[in-house]
């Protein structure tokens, strides 16, 4: 199942993922609050991430690496607002590193976790931008592309984790 649509609307500043998992919310939850399950999906196929810090508590800093096909790094944060597991996640998402951010805009992200009641998880990852800018400037640099990759690889992580939680 995954990824089943992907929204990006210019005028609202939003993209919005929505991916459906025949898994339990509790599994879909893990692959954000293991950090060793987030650096396998977290990043396109050719760009894998390596997971730093990893707090995911309220006011709690995660930090990535991803490495291109090339070698060359790429460094991204999250800011944790809210937490409510295993059902919701807000973090502000920037690059560079979060102490030196790059100049470049930050989303902010909400992430939703819902048992749909038939044996399925329906996950809506919504990423809001600052401006009209901002979402021209992410989305010329492949956010859309990038995250519908990344999402696109956990099917396959909870299959090998045994989905029940």
């Amino acid at each position: 199942m995954t990824v089943t649509s992907v929204v990006p609307d210019r005028d609202a500043q939003t993209l919005v993922l929505t991916a459906d998992y025949a898994a339990e919310p509790a599994a879909v939850w893990r692959l954000w609050s293991d950090p060793r399950l987030l650096e396998r999906w977290w990043g396109p196929p050719a760009y894998p991430a390596a997971v730093d810090r990893h707090d995911l508590t309220p006011g709690g800093v995660v930090t990535y690496v991803m490495t291109g096909p090339d070698g060359q790094r790429f460094a991204g944060w999250w800011r944790v607002t809210a937490v409510d597991a295993p059902t919701s996640l807000a973090f502000d998402d920037g690059f560079g590193d979060v102490d030196a951010p790059a100049d470049l805009p930050v989303t902010r992200t909400q992430v939703s976790i819902a048992d749909r009641g038939d044996g399925t998880t329906r996950m809506v990852l919504t990423s809001r931008f600052a401006s009209p800018e901002a979402f021209d400037q992410l989305i010329a640099m492949g956010m859309q592309e990038g995250l519908t990759e990344a999402v696109g690889q956990t099917d396959a992580l909870l299959a090998q984790a045994g989905s029940p939680a």
